[in-house]
């Protein structure tokens, strides 16, 4: 079965692809011609990813999904949240962003933090939704060249490594999108 992955993050499609392992052919957005930046204005996780993949499947006519991840640190009332990407500004840089979160969290006590992975997809003409999430807490310095994101400062729960000291297998047994693709894969093979 092909499917497109709503997204132009090679990162990303790499840890899809091995999720999915051989029974789906996953492409990319450029796999299908599509050039366009896909937009993410809505307010919640759940509308950014419904807004792509209904992007995706109104105007290229193929299964498809995407995501939204949120990183949600706890004593930050839930942000950056839906804006994790853009935390400190439109240039979408992570170590501005992980600089302006650790800023934020210097005089905190508390860094407990979840990454929240919705994903929304398009099959069979019908919408639906898949949810990972990750407990863990931000660390102080960045560790680990792995990765992408906020990876270098989040260490999972139960664990002494953040994110990007793990390797891709180690990441995507534990991931938040690892969860919510899970899910999806295991809705793929019942529903296709």
């Amino acid at each position: 079965m092909k499917i497109c992955f709503a997204t132009n993050n090679p990162n990303k499609i790499k840890e899809v692809a091995l999720l999915l392992g051989g029974d789906f052919q996953l492409l990319g957005l450029k796999d299908i011609e599509c050039n366009e930046e896909l937009r993410e204005d809505q307010s919640t996780l759940e509308g950014n990813a419904q807004q792509k993949a209904a992007y995706v499947f109104e105007n290229y006519n193929i299964e498809c999904f995407a995501d939204d991840t949120g990183l949600e640190v706890e004593s930050l009332n839930n942000e950056p949240g839906v804006f994790s990407a853009r935390y400190a500004g439109p240039q979408r840089s992570d170590e501005d962003n992980m600089a302006l979160l650790l800023e934020r969290l210097n005089s905190s006590s508390s860094r407990n933090a979840r990454f929240r992975t919705v994903i929304c997809a398009f099959i069979n003409n019908k919408k639906h939704f898949f949810e990972g999430i990750v407990e863990g807490e931000i660390t102080k310095e960045h560790s680990g060249d792995k990765g992408f994101g906020y990876d270098p400062i989040f260490i999972p729960k139960g664990y002494t490594q953040t994110f990007a000291q793990m390797s891709t297998e180690e990441k995507n047994k534990i991931s938040h999108r690892s969860i919510a693709v899970r899910k999806l894969v295991d809705f793929l093979k019942t529903n296709s």
